[in-house]
Parts: C-alpha cells; sequence; structure tokens
C-alpha cells in the first residue's frame, strides 16, 4: 500500500499516452505547440513495466491521458496489456473523441471500462474557436460510439472558459434530460505558457451553478452528497443524468485527493498544479532495478504535497496541461 505523509492512500495513477494531440485546445497547449521527440516517450514496454510496478504497490485503477490517447500508436494494445495487468480492476481513459468511431469498440474489446469525453460547447462556431480547427460532428460522433460499445456511463467534461463558453453551460446541462450521462463543467487551471488567459478567464463552479439553475431551475442533490471522484453531483429533476461541478480552483477537494500521475515522458508528479516531480524513465533506461524504482516511487509518494498553492499565487510553470494530460 503507497500512503503519503497525510494517511491517504494513493492507489489512482493518471498515465499520459502522449503529449500529441488532433486539437488545439485554447486552455491546453499554444497554438503552434512543439511536441517532444518519439523517442523521450515512455515506450510501450515501459508503460506496461511501470504499470506492473505501480500495481504491486497498491495502484488499482489507471486512467489513459494525452494530449490525446487515443492518437497514440498501438493504443489498444497497450490499453489491452494494462488492462490485464494482476491487480489493475479498472481502466479507464479521457479522450476528446474524434477517433472513437474507429476505436470505441476495439478499447471496449481490449478491457477499457469507461471514457470521459471533452466537449465545451454544443455550438460549432465556439467550439471551432475553442479547439482552434476541430468539428463538433467529430466528437459527437465519437460520444455515440462509446455509448454503442458500453464505454459507460459516458461522462461529458466542459471546461469554462470566460469570453468563449461560460453562455452554453444550460444547453450542455439539457443533454442529461435525455441521456443517461454526466455532464461536468470544470473550472480552468493555471499552466505553464497560458497563464493569463487561464488567471483571467476562470468562471467559478458556483457561477455556472447558477447559470445552469437561471436556466433550468433548482437541481437536486445527486450520489446522497458524496462527491464522484472530484464532482459535487446535482440533477434536473427527472432526468436521466446528472450535472457534475469540478471546482479545483475555488473549492479544492485536495484532502480526499488519491492520484498520482504518469507523464508521457515517464515523469511522476504527484499533484497536478504543484511542480514537484520525479523521473522513473530516465533511471529505468540506465538499468535501475524494480526496487529501486520501487523505492522512488515510495518516497514520491510518501511526499506528495497536501494541495496547490493557487490561493498563495503559486502557479505551476514547469509543465502545459498537454504534457500532464490533466
Amino acid at each position: 500500500m503507497a500512503l503519503d505523509r497525510f494517511g491517504r492512500k494513493i492507489h489512482y495513477l493518471r498515465i499520459s499516452l502522449t503529449d500529441h494531440c488532433n486539437l488545439r485546445c485554447v486552455y491546453c497547449m499554444p497554438e503552434e505547440m512543439t511536441f517532444r521527440p518519439l523517442p523521450e516517450m515512455m515506450q510501450d514496454d515501459e508503460v506496461l513495466l511501470l504499470t506492473r510496478l505501480f500495481a504491486g504497490l497498491g495502484f488499482d485503477k489507471i486512467r489513459l491521458t494525452g494530449g490525446e490517447p487515443t492518437v497514440r500508436a498501438h493504443v489498444v494494445d497497450l490499453v489491452r496489456g494494462i488492462a490485464s495487468t494482476p491487480g489493475i480492476r479498472d481502466v479507464t481513459m479521457t479522450t476528446n473523441g474524434v477517433l472513437l468511431p474507429k476505436l470505441a469498440g476495439p478499447l471496449a474489446a481490449a478491457g477499457l471500462k469507461r471514457v470521459n469525453v471533452s466537449i465545451d460547447t454544443l455550438n460549432p462556431a465556439k467550439f471551432q474557436r475553442l479547439t482552434r480547427g476541430g468539428d463538433i460532428e467529430d466528437v459527437w460522433e465519437g460520444i455515440l460510439a462509446a455509448e454503442a460499445a458500453g464505454l459507460t456511463p459516458v461522462k461529458l467534461n466542459a471546461v469554462v472558459v470566460r469570453g468563449y463558453n461560460e453562455e452554453d453551460v444550460a444547453d450542455l446541462a439539457r443533454l442529461t434530460l435525455d441521456h443517461p450521462w454526466q455532464v461536468r463543467f470544470i473550472e480552468m487551471m493555471p499552466f505553464g505558457e497560458d497563464t493569463d488567459l487561464q488567471t483571467g478567464s476562470v468562471v467559478t463552479a458556483e457561477e455556472t451553478l447558477g447559470r445552469v439553475e437561471q436556466a433550468l431551475g433548482p437541481l437536486e442533490a445527486a450520489n446522497g452528497g458524496e462527491l464522484d471522484g472530484e464532482a459535487r453531483v446535482f440533477r434536473i429533476p427527472g432526468a436521466q443524468g446528472d450535472i457534475g461541478f469540478i471546482s479545483s480552483v475555488s473549492a479544492p477537494f485536495c484532502a480526499s485527493c488519491t492520484r498520482a500521475r504518469l507523464t508521457a515522458d515517464g515523469i511522476l508528479r504527484m499533484c497536478l498544479l504543484r511542480e514537484y516531480e520525479i523521473d522513473l524513465l530516465t533511471p529505468l533506461r540506465r538499468g535501475a532495478s524494480l526496487e529501486e524504482l520501487r523505492r522512488m516511487v515510495l518516497e514520491a509518494v510518501w511526499n506528495k504535497p497536501w494541495g496547490h498553492g493557487l490561493a498563495e499565487g503559486e502557479i505551476p510553470l514547469n509543465r502545459g496541461m498537454s504534457e500532464i494530460g490533466g
């Protein structure tokens, strides 16, 4: 069991499979993004070896992220290998959905359980502006393909960005009336080179909740009032699905955090919004033993920060969102 110094059991690993992406969302990466060379990234055998290492330490939940994880070569084979690792009970993915019409079925057959699909607006023109050229129809087809393949319950992630899509949240929330999906509204978080946009365009979860209720009426608490992961969950009375609000900036949930993150270049990051990291890939390639790597992971887990320092003006600058995986 991997425990940190605050007594939290850390058992949820988010693995970034690539920093590459087929979209260019304004809150995630610069328009002219420079991606890392593929040899600097974890290779398939390295991803699977480190997955086995983490599983041996009690990590049982894996979420695959990017960049965009579905652009990774051999992603179906990787999912199959991760899902079949002893001790891993749950493998999920966060994706922009563009390639799901082709991949949803094979991914489900390989052992993927669920997907979170990023869709920040239903307005085609705004979607194109937010993603710098994306086609919302591609994402919509991906959502339907995921549902048809049994990658359920489907969750839809919407990062709310002032001046881009804050007026669209009610339309997204309405999707839950007729679909058993969870629409999740996420506060934008500041990272790396894009901090001016990010810090100046934050829309709090409370403001988003107010906009939804102004348009659709009072929401009722769902999930017994408990967090669903990091989301406070509500429901429109009579709706098939529910609505989540993730307030990472304004009301962080650090006390219940059980996550670690492994970046595509093999760096273990213990808090999304802190720069504290440990390089696992370099020592692995230099011949470090599994026991040496195990000790490194346990040390990193023990030193996991309590939470972020945004309230004190501490913004992580060493990586952008697309380099961490969210």
